[in-house]
C-alpha cells in the first residue's frame, strides 16, 4: 500500500478523527483541514493530530491530494462528494452520507458515473465484538437466524450540540442519523435484503426544536423472514458509564447471542459477547480483530482490491434509512399523530 496524501473538507463532528488517526497510522499524510463554520472543533482536531487548518479549500484539492475525508453538516456532505468527483478525488464521509431522497439520487448518480470511490464510516463492521458475532453467525453457531434486535441509546448533551443537529432537514433526524449502522448490520448479518419496514418516531422533549425527534422504534422484515427490532433514543442518563449502552441480540434456531457494546458496569468496561447454544452453555466469547481498519478497507477498494464495504452496501443501507424515515408514524408529547 503506497503512501498517499489526504485532506479533510468539513469538520462538524469528531467522528472524522477515526479516519484521520487510521490514515496516519497507515503511513499517509494529511494536507490540512478546511471548515468554514466550526473553527473550534477543527482547531482542536488539528492540534490533536498535528495537522494544519486552512481557509483555502482549493489548496486541499490539488494534484498531491488523493482522497478527502468529510464530516460536514449531514445534508451538505453530498455537495462535498460532488465537489470531490469534479476534481477526481476519492472521498470518505462520516455517516449519514445523505439525509433525504433527493440527496440519495445525487449519491446514486455519482456512484453510477464511476469516476471516484465513495466511502462511509460504517465503523461498526470493524468493531471486534461485532466482527466476532458476524464470524459466529457465518460458522453456523446459532443455526439459521430468526430474529435480530438492536438498541442504540445515546446521551444528548443538548447544550453542547450545534444548532444544525436539532434540524431534521440538516441532520436527517434520529432514524437517518443513528439507525444507518443498524440497517447496515442487518444486511451484513443475514446476507439478505430488507423487505418491509414499519415503526414509530416520537417527540417528547425540546419543543423549541420543532423537528427534533428523540425516540425511534422500528420493525423490519428481511428476505428469508428474519424479523428485526431497531430502537434508538437520546435519553442515556448523564450519570451513565458510557455515552450509550448499545446492545445487539441475535436469536437462531440453534442458539442465542447478546452483545453489550460498551461493556457492563457491573462486569467489565470492555465489550461483552455472550453466546448460548444447544451444544454449549452460556459463555463469554473471546473477541477477534477484523483483518484491517475501515480506512484501510477504503484504500483497498480504491486500489481495486477486495473490501468489506462496497458501493452497493452504502447505497442499500442509505436507501433503507431514507425509506424508513418516510414510512414511520410520528407522534408527539400529546400523542397526536403528526403523519400517517
Amino acid at each position: 500500500m503506497r503512501a498517499r496524501q489526504f485532506a479533510i473538507i468539513g469538520c462538524q463532528h469528531a467522528h472524522i478523527g477515526i479516519f484521520i488517526s487510521e490514515m496516519l497510522e497507515l503511513g499517509h499524510t494529511c494536507a490540512g483541514i478546511y471548515e468554514d463554520e466550526n473553527a473550534e472543533l477543527a482547531q482542536s482536531i488539528a492540534e490533536q493530530y498535528g495537522i494544519p487548518v486552512t481557509g483555502d479549500i482549493e489548496s486541499l484539492l490539488g494534484e498531491s491530494v488523493d482522497v478527502v475525508g468529510c464530516a460536514s453538516i449531514n445534508n451538505k456532505k453530498i455537495d462535498v462528494i460532488e465537489l470531490c468527483e469534479s476534481r477526481g478525488k476519492h472521498v470518505m464521509v462520516d455517516k449519514p452520507a445523505v439525509t433525504c431522497a433527493k440527496g440519495l439520487e445525487r449519491l446514486k448518480a455519482v456512484i453510477r458515473r464511476g469516476r471516484i470511490q465513495v466511502g462511509m464510516l460504517l465503523t461498526e463492521r470493524f468493531h471486534p465484538a461485532i466482527y466476532t458475532l458476524k464470524r459466529r453467525i457465518e460458522q453456523g453457531d446459532l443455526g439459521d437466524i430468526v430474529t435480530v434486535g438492536m438498541r442504540k441509546p445515546h446521551r444528548l448533551d443538548a447544550a453542547r450540540r450545534p444548532e444544525w443537529f436539532f434540524s431534521k432537514e440538516q441532520s436527517g433526524g434520529i432514524v437517518v442519523d443513528l439507525l444507518v449502522h443498524d440497517f447496515d448490520l442487518l444486511r451484513w448479518f443475514t446476507g439478505s435484503e430488507i423487505e418491509a419496514i414499519d415503526g414509530y418516531m416520537g417527540k417528547t422533549i425540546l419543543p423549541e426544536h420543532e423537528t427534533f425527534y428523540n425516540t425511534a422504534s422500528l420493525q423490519v422484515v428481511m428476505e428469508g423472514s428474519v424479523v428485526a427490532q431497531l430502537y434508538a433514543d437520546w435519553h442515556t442518563p448523564s450519570r451513565s458509564w458510557t455515552w450509550g449502552d448499545g446492545r445487539i441480540f441475535v436469536t437462531g434456531t440453534e442458539g442465542f447471542a447478546e452483545l453489550r457494546l460498551q461493556g457492563d458496569p457491573l462486569v467489565q468496561d470492555a465489550a461483552v459477547l455472550i453466546q448460548l447454544t444447544n451444544d454449549a452453555p452460556a459463555a463469554l466469547l473471546s473477541l477477534e480483530q477484523p483483518p484491517w481498519s475501515i480506512s484501510a478497507d477504503f484504500i483497498r477498494r480504491m486500489d481495486g482490491q477486495p473490501s468489506m464495504i462496497s458501493h452497493n452496501d452504502i447505497l442499500k443501507t442509505t436507501e433503507a434509512t431514507i425509506l424508513a424515515d418516510g414510512l414511520v408514524n410520528v407522534i408527539h408529547t400529546q400523542e397526536k399523530r403528526l403523519r400517517p
